[in-house]
């Protein structure tokens, strides 16, 4: 394939963008079942963790393999972001469900998480608004406390262990509504500046 070639959707990285999509369900059953069900409901847990720490994973290695061996598709751009909003909100619907995550933070974040995200779809016209180092840094706080909010560790080590995860997630919580607001704010200026060239004073 040469450089001028487009990728093709049938590729590694989408591969493993479209099986972090269908660890999604997977993913929500073992929680739920380990949030509800009795004895089994630690193994359950440790199942959901296992598989959100999968899906997670690939996210970082699809991407990885999509830029060292050239393999970014339009497909990719739109799925791989949407696939991530799937796994992180299904976490944050399903932990506010079992009454271990305040609904509040979960609508925030879910508010912001796909606004941004149509707000990009819908600024695409007008240029690429490129991942901040804010927005790095919300997504590996929401991953963290997300982890750590579903490790059941708290008949282990005490009822302080769910307070690191509320902690980190209300630094999350910050950092997700201020790159928010700054997205926006970026928005506004890409689609002035598009405007300012096509119509020169």
């Amino acid at each position: 394939m040469s450089p001028a070639d487009p990728a093709s959707n049938l590729n590694l990285p989408n591969a493993l963008t479209a099986l972090r999509i269908v660890l999604v369900p997977f993913f929500v059953w073992f929680l739920w079942a380990g949030g509800t069900q009795g004895e089994d409901s630690a193994a359950m847990r440790w199942a959901a963790l296992a598989v959100f720490a999968v899906a997670m994973y690939t996210d970082k290695l699809d991407g990885d393999i999509a830029r060292a061996r050239g393999l970014i598709t339009s497909f990719g751009k739109i799925a791989d972001p949407i696939a991530d909003k799937l796994l992180t909100g299904a976490a944050f619907v399903v932990l506010s469900m079992l009454g271990e995550l305040w609904w509040w933070v979960t609508v925030v974040i879910l508010v912001r998480e796909w606004g941004i995200t149509v707000l990009r779809f819908v600024v695409i016209r007008y240029g690429v608004m490129a991942a901040s180092k804010g927005g790095k840094l919300k997504t590996v706080l929401q991953t963290v406390a997300l982890l750590l909010l579903l490790l059941p560790l708290a008949p282990l080590v005490g009822a302080w262990w769910p307070w690191l995860g509320w902690t980190v997630m209300g630094a999350a919580l910050v950092v997700t509504v201020v790159t928010g607001v700054d997205y926006v704010v970026k928005a506004v200026q890409l689609r002035r500046r598009s405007l300012a060239g096509r119509n020169p004073a």
